[in-house]
């Protein structure tokens, strides 16, 4: 497996439409105004997340289980700013919609930005043949209230191609992964 470069990361979501929209460049300011950077970095792309959350809430007192998620833990909330409570979460999903090739795996990483204001963004992989829009989780890990802003960077996607003798025999798609295609922000499911 070898790291992906911007010329890469161009030509594979210029011909094959494996990020949309996409942003051929490092964007870092708006109009007027600065903001966290988004697009094609030199080996990744800067991922933003949507308008759309669902912020974390304590207020049923519920036990938080994987194998049976409460929808009801979460408020949904629309909005440019979104405030995570003390010590809580947020999702969103990605403004972004990827279609990773076969003989790609990429590692989502949050952006050292919010790391250094104790905002954690969870690490994960895109699997082979995965598509949709990302998921994404936010920690607060700070006893204050943290801001993400929406249509702004808030993790970076490194890319891993195989070589053509390595490609993987199963795909994501082929043994139909259960968050295949999701289109909003999607909760766990088993």
């Amino acid at each position: 497996m070898s790291i992906k470069s911007d010329k890469w990361i161009r030509r594979m979501a210029e011909k094959h439409k494996m990020i949309e929209p996409f942003v051929p460049g490092q964007v870092s300011s708006v109009g007027d105004g600065r903001v966290i950077s988004y697009g094609t970095s030199s080996y990744g792309y800067d991922i933003r997340c949507s308008e759309d959350f669902k912020v974390f809430t304590n207020l049923n007192s519920t036990i938080v289980d994987p194998k049976d998620f409460d929808p009801a833990s979460f408020v949904d909330f629309k909005g440019d700013v979104c405030i995570i409570p003390p010590n809580s979460f947020a999702l969103a999903r990605t403004v972004e919609y990827f279609r990773i090739p076969r003989n790609v795996l990429t590692v989502c990483l949050g952006k050292s930005t919010y790391a250094r204001c104790g905002i954690i963004v969870n690490v994960t992989p895109f699997e082979p043949e995965w598509e949709g829009f990302v998921t994404l989780e936010f920690s607060n890990t700070t006893p204050l209230p943290a801001k993400i802003y929406a249509n702004e960077g808030v993790a970076q996607v490194i890319f891993f191609e195989a070589a053509d003798s390595d490609v993987c025999e199963i795909s994501y798609k082929d043994r139909g992964g259960k968050y295949q295609r999701q289109k909003g922000v999607t909760l766990p499911k088993i």
